[in-house]
């Protein structure tokens, strides 16, 4: 194989990784997760139960949900809330990301010279992403039908819990009475 020539790589001359691919617009895109792991150093601790508690709830500083205790129903709403936001945020990122690997890959020219060969390639690799993000929008949509199934299901005891909490109405004076 040749090196590309100065017209293949938009006219740059430099050593840039970028100028391998041609001039093509690909935006920055970073996603950061992370994960913290303690490691106790006597014997063989598993990574279970080796998250310290954070005030006594039981998740970490850096978890994208609240804790699962479901102790009441505002809990429940909380949880399938939060879960929706995450995973719709989650959806259009990682759509986004597949759409720029696409891009991206689609500006290497195929091995063997077939015409919208590196398109092909690029379609195959990102597909996988794209039915990630396909995935978080149903974990989005599921979360907010599982709120909706709990209030179906359970409408009875919400019911009977909300009209026992409404404030007991006093003596009302009535003006029209003089």
């Amino acid at each position: 194989m040749s090196t590309p020539t100065a017209a293949a790589t938009g006219g740059k001359n430099s050593k840039n990784d970028s100028a391998k691919f041609g001039a093509s617009f690909a935006p920055s895109f970073t996603l950061n997760l992370s994960q913290n792991k303690t490691n106790n150093s006597g014997g063989g601790g598993g990574s279970r139960g080796s998250v310290p508690a954070q005030g006594g709830r039981g998740g970490h500083s850096e978890a994208l949900l609240p804790p699962p205790e479901f102790t009441s129903p505002a809990d429940v709403r909380n949880y399938c809330n939060h879960l929706r936001a995450v995973m719709v945020t989650l959806s259009f990122e990682v759509a986004m990301g597949a759409e720029i690997l696409k891009g991206v890959l689609s500006t290497v020219p195929d091995p063997e010279g077939r015409i919208g060969g590196s398109k092909a390639r690029a379609w195959k690799v990102s597909r996988k992403l794209r039915k990630s993000a396909d995935a978080a929008a149903s974990a989005a949509k599921n979360a907010a039908a599982t709120y909706a199934a709990f209030q179906q299901a359970y409408e009875e005891e919400i019911n009977r819990v909300k009209h026992r909490a409404r404030r007991p109405q006093g003596p009302r004076m009535d003006w029209a009475q003089q």
